[in-house]
């Protein structure tokens, strides 16, 4: 598991006790939940996220 992903679960976990799927492609990183409710307040946390993650990759939210 790539570390940009294992840092993005393991924050989500922490912050929110959440479950996310994370896939990585060339230029972004692909983060799905299975709420929007979780997903909005992601929204909330993206540069967070890109800290936690230490990437300048686009971060893409997803339901799913």
């Amino acid at each position: 598991m790539p570390p940009e992903v294992a840092a993005i679960k393991q924050y989500v976990h922490s912050e929110f006790n959440a479950d996310v799927s994370v896939q990585l492609r060339e230029k972004d990183i692909i983060i799905s939940g299975r709420s929007s409710a979780l997903i909005g307040s992601l929204r909330l946390h993206l540069q967070q996220l890109q800290k936690a993650a230490k990437t300048d990759k686009k971060l893409v939210l997803r339901v799913g």
